[in-house]
């Protein structure tokens, strides 16, 4: 296919105004496929199979790479901080355009899948920890530590949390570089605590001080007391494993098979739908218990740092907003998981390759983590960078609220997957049929995850 190139200016103003257009309405499915087509075409260059060399730094050579991204095209903070990050790489690398694409978080498997399928699937994609099993075994990922030199890898990951690398490797490698990537916290409204007669300045630790805080805040304080964000709108499980690990069990067995169905495991749900039988927690929507901690209407919120930013806005003139880290279950260590995502490589050939890995190293380097973090709330994976002044020593100066999540990066449990080409669909399986009935809707615990492991099991193809 021959495709005439466009001025680098047409095409600045031609992504404004997708992006002008994308903001204010919704695209329905057919005007969706047709909207993908016409990028594909434009962009039929950018994975073509060519064995060309990716252009050398300062040359005039152009290339582009296609990225796929949940965050990239959403209203909020998530869509202008992707911008933001890729305007500076782009800056940065004048030879390299990158060409964005949003989805749904929850439509990413199947976006690629269809993409590839077609022919044209992105150089680069975000994609949930929850679902990368699953995007191992069904695309035709690149391991990203293949691309470069072990001396530009190493340069590179240098100051990058190790912990965390050696926690995502597959194989003895890294193929998806850890990119938006958070840690669930307490966030509390310091306001609330001091009506209920609690100190703010000691946040709950444990599993049972959390219901006792909270039960403390909805008799004073006439407030909700707290939401375990276990019931995850976007299908993760990340917090049911944090729970379950921290009441020393496990969701996922070390064979890939379902052990939710197991006493410890057993014991962390029960704890949380005892939350809401007791009153301390309200058997409503993440959605809707994040939107009633913005107005001041939940005492406290035990969920992912993604949402740091956005209620710090919402917060801001309203009550004081703080954050503790994650409670533990009595005296046993809390063990919570990381949630968010990788940057996995499907581009074709070996430029696109080399060009995908500048835009990820670019992404993951001291300057790309700083906008991450000041601009989305995303951690920074480099913690030095916390008490660096050319970096993000301002932000954390001013801002405590990652913190907590901070300290834990290095004790943090590596995020369990289940074995085969359907794991996302074990995922979504055990969050609709378990996680929501027995902490919503008052479930048998034992005889429920039981059940559900039979049919996470038969999902995975195993009796």
């Amino acid at each position: 296919m021959i495709v005439k190139r466009r001025s680098v200016k047409r095409r600045s103003v031609e992504r404004r105004n997708v992006d002008r257009v994308a903001g204010r309405r919704r695209w329905s499915p057919a005007a969706a496929v047709a909207l993908i087509t016409a990028a594909a075409l434009a962009a039929c260059g950018s994975s073509s199979g060519s064995a060309a060399t990716a252009p050398a730094a300062g040359s005039d050579q152009k290339i582009s790479v296609s990225f796929l991204s949940y965050n990239y095209g959403t209203p909020d903070i998530g869509g202008k901080g992707t911008q933001a990050l890729i305007d500076a790489f782009e800056k940065a690398h004048p030879n390299i355009t990158v060409k964005p694409q949003g989805v749904a978080v929850a439509d990413v498997l199947t976006r690629l899948q269809t993409d590839t399928a077609a022919g044209s699937p992105p150089d680069v994609a975000q994609i949930g920890w929850s679902k990368m099993a699953a995007a191992y075994q069904l695309l035709p990922i690149v391991p990203v530590q293949d691309i470069p030199t072990r001396a530009d890898w190493n340069a590179a990951m240098a100051g990058f949390s190790q912990h965390l690398l050696s926690a995502v490797e597959v194989d003895g490698k890294v193929k998806a570089v850890p990119y938006t990537i958070s840690i669930p916290v307490i966030f509390y409204n310091a306001d609330l605590f001091r009506k209920a007669g609690l100190d703010p300045t000691r946040p709950p630790t444990t599993v049972d001080e959390v219901k006792k805080d909270a039960l403390a805040i909805k008799e004073k304080a006439g407030a909700q007391g707290v939401y375990f964000a276990v019931v995850d709108s976007g299908k993760s499980d990340y917090l049911t494993q944090s729970v379950i690990a921290s009441n020393g069990g496990r969701e996922v067995g070390p064979d890939g098979l379902p052990a939710f169905d197991q006493p410890a495991a057993v014991g962390a749900l029960a704890a949380m739908q005892d939350l809401t039988t007791s009153g301390a927690q309200p058997a409503i929507t993440a959605t809707n218990a994040v939107a009633a901690f913005g107005a001041g209407k939940l005492g406290m919120l035990i969920g992912s740092t993604a949402v740091t930013a956005s209620l710090q806005k919402a917060s801001t003139g309203k009550f004081e907003l703080r954050t503790a880290g994650f409670p533990s279950f009595g005296s046993r260590p809390a063990a919570p998981t990381y949630s968010g995502a990788g940057l996995a490589v499907l581009a074709k050939d070996k430029a696109h390759q080399q060009a995908a890995w500048e835009f990820i190293k670019f992404l993951t380097s001291a300057e790309g983590f700083t906008i991450i973090t000041s601009k989305i709330g995303y951690l920074p994976l480099r913690p030095s960078l916390a008490t660096d002044p050319k970096y993000l020593a301002p932000y954390f100066a001013a801002n405590k609220l990652l913190s907590p999540a901070l300290a834990q990066l290095d004790d943090v449990s590596p995020y369990q997957s289940y074995t085969g080409k359907r794991a996302s669909q074990a995922v979504v399986a055990l969050q609709d049929d378990a996680v929501e009935p027995i902490v919503l809707r008052g479930a048998n615990p034992a005889s429920t995850l039981s059940s559900v492991a039979g049919q996470v099991r038969g999902v995975l193809g195993q009796k």
